[in-house]
């Protein structure tokens, strides 16, 4: 890889996996794309910036022309509830959006595109438990409707014109630096902002809902690991299931009290309680663990700690 372009660079992961592949490839290697909100001051200091609108092809051409871009990060999304308040907007952002990312990549030859999937492309007639890499989808949102297809996609362009489109399906993600805007799993990063902020929190799933989650570090470990894993030893390709650790609402909530006592959480769910109630409760992640040697790093206590540690700095 020489130069690398992510776009959603903005969002929750891209924000982090640009500053994480500017230390490893060197910061005008990589460019960081958005759509409509900005780039930090530090983002935008530390190397190359453009405005993208994937929906716009020629745009995103353009910038793979500019800059010379041979590898593509594609974050950009809609996220899950975002997608279900306004299905439209998630069709075309994550189907569309996705499409001309891979007409790009065909046309020009790139080297390697690498685009996240999720456990939202399962639907309630999975198995929840230990859900295995190939199972039965069937979800029953916009958002996961989306990632099936994508997940297709990226598997057509790789067996159809070579295109070399690799994909891991996350868990929910709970990240320290950036807040996440209009995903199920929202309530496992709201959860540590207010019990630093108010002792308190109103979450919107029930305390018995169960979910896979991951770190920030391990996600962004997961796809900087599967982006240099050797392609003879992948039997699959944009559908890798990716898992760290699972734990109901009311055992994120314990962990939290274990370091703050006066802690509250209450549960008032609302329609995002049938979201998650659609999804996995734990995935069978070993096809990834044999075929490009995944394995995350943090549990539930020592995201905890670590959590509570750089929130307490940053919000005080």
């Amino acid at each position: 890889m020489k130069n690398i372009l992510v776009t959603g660079a903005c969002g929750q992961i891209g924000s982090e996996l640009v500053e994480k592949l500017r230390e490893k490839y060197g910061n005008e290697n990589v460019v960081a794309a958005g759509h409509k909100t900005p780039p930090t001051e530090k983002m935008r200091k530390a190397g190359p910036f453009e405005f993208v609108d994937a929906l716009k092809k020629d745009e995103l051409e353009k910038t793979v022309v500019t800059y010379d871009i041979d590898t593509i990060y594609h974050m950009g999304a809609i996220l899950s509830a975002a997608s279900e308040q306004n299905p439209q907007l998630g069709f075309n952002v994550n189907i569309v959006g996705f499409y001309n990312v891979l007409e790009v990549g065909r046309k020009h030859n790139l080297e390697r595109i690498i685009v996240p999937s999720s456990i939202g492309a399962f639907g309630p007639d999975t198995p929840k438990d230990n859900t295995p890499n190939e199972t039965i989808m069937r979800p029953t949102t916009m958002y996961g409707v989306c990632k099936v297809t994508g997940e297709l996609l990226g598997n057509y362009y790789f067996y159809k014109y070579g295109l070399d489109v690799r994909g891991v399906r996350f868990p929910g993600i709970i990240s320290s630096e950036t807040l996440p805007t209009g995903g199920t799993t929202d309530y496992a990063v709201a959860i540590y902002y207010e019990a630093i902020k108010n002792k308190r929190y109103i979450c919107f799933v029930r305390e018995d809902t169960v979910l896979p989650m991951m770190y920030m570090p391990d996600a962004i470990k997961a796809l900087m690991d599967l982006v240099e894993a050797d392609i003879s030893k992948l039997k699959h390709h944009c559908d890798f299931n990716v898992n760290a650790m699972s734990f109901s609402a009311g055992e994120l909530a314990a962990s939290i009290k274990e370091h703050t006592p006066e802690f509250i959480c209450e549960y008032k769910p609302d329609y995002r309680q049938e979201i998650a109630d659609s999804w996995p409760r734990s995935l069978d992640d070993s096809a990834a663990r044999d075929e490009w040697g995944w394995k995350p790093e943090y549990d539930l206590p020592a995201m905890t700690k670590d959590m509570l540690e750089k929130l307490s700095k940053k919000l005080k």
